[in-house]
């Protein structure tokens, strides 16, 4: 099965996903979208696929979200996905690509939802939050 995570490695969220994405048996291609940053029709096509609004898909902490004025309601869509274009920090994560979907993993737990096998039994988290085992928390 071929999985993308758009990642970023400073992100504790985005580490968790990634460990329960391994912890699945699976190794994904993982893109630093920092470095790296989707095109624009791609950002597009996850957050629709994700089914959020494009300001669901933006992210305030640490970015000049504010700075940007991005707080204001009014602005269109497009005139968001040009920020996030301009400045990918901006750009929520990690998102998840599998053949079964796409998520914004945040919670990082978020990502089982996508994986062919999400069984990974009980899952410790960085923070020491764990996860218990889908097989337990689906019966």
């Amino acid at each position: 099965m071929s999985i993308t995570i758009y990642h970023n490695p400073k992100c504790g969220t985005s580490r968790n996903t990634l460990a329960m994405i391994r912890a699945s048996g699976e190794e994904p291609e993982i893109i630093e979208y920092l470095k790296m940053p989707p095109s624009r029709e791609r950002l597009q096509q996850m957050i629709a696929a994700a089914g959020l609004a494009v300001r669901e898909a933006i992210r305030q902490k640490g970015t000049p979200y504010l700075e940007l004025g991005l707080d204001d309601e009014i602005l269109s869509d497009e005139a968001l996905l040009d920020a996030m274009e301009a400045h990918p920090i901006l750009i929520n994560r990690p998102f998840v690509v599998t053949p079964k979907g796409v998520r914004l993993a945040r919670p990082s737990e978020v990502v089982l939802e996508i994986l062919p096998n999400p069984d990974i039994g009980d899952f410790t988290k960085e923070d020491g939050e764990v996860v218990p085992s889908r097989s337990a928390s689906d019966g």
